[in-house]
């Protein structure tokens, strides 16, 4: 397996940018410069027409806070470069409802997960071409449903200083 990876079957997503114990590094949260991380993905089906990704966490008053949400990533992509605002579409955030990556901002003491999400697509989802706050986490899963092949995810932790 690749280090610091996850799978689902042959389907792997990992980040170069988090270390063997899946510890997220400040930079990619509000306590640092606040950019998306990289992340890079194996294995997608031959018949991925694309892919998506959401980065999420459990909110403990029950559903998701969701901090990132992609999607028309071109098929022949193979990841995301840290600070990515060029490749795909991106959706609102639960966080600040903009139409960009949030970063982790967890309250409290302890670490916290978040799990990035790729989906790999066998067309593309029936959403805007343009960024758009106004498509959140839910309508981006329910979007590509049906067009879902197959879905690799990673676990990241972070605790806030």
């Amino acid at each position: 397996m690749i280090p610091n990876a996850a799978s689902a079957a042959d389907f792997t997503v990992s980040s170069p940018a988090v270390g063997s114990n899946y510890m997220l590094p400040a930079t990619y949260t509000c306590d640092g410069v606040g950019m998306s991380p990289p992340i890079r993905w194996t294995g997608a089906p031959k018949n991925t027409k694309g892919f998506a990704v959401v980065m999420d966490s459990a909110a403990p008053e029950g559903g998701y806070h969701d901090y990132w949400n992609v999607w028309n990533i071109p098929a022949k992509r193979k990841g995301l470069a840290a600070s990515n605002k060029r490749v795909g579409t991106t959706g609102g955030n639960s966080v600040n409802r903009d139409a960009a990556y949030s970063p982790p901002c967890s309250k409290g003491p302890g670490d916290k997960v978040y799990t990035i999400h790729v989906y790999a697509l066998s067309g593309k989802p029936k959403l805007p071409k343009t960024n758009s706050a106004s498509i959140s986490r839910d309508e981006l899963l329910a979007a590509i449903s049906k067009k879902t092949l197959k879905e690799a995810s990673i676990d990241v932790h972070y605790s806030r200083p």
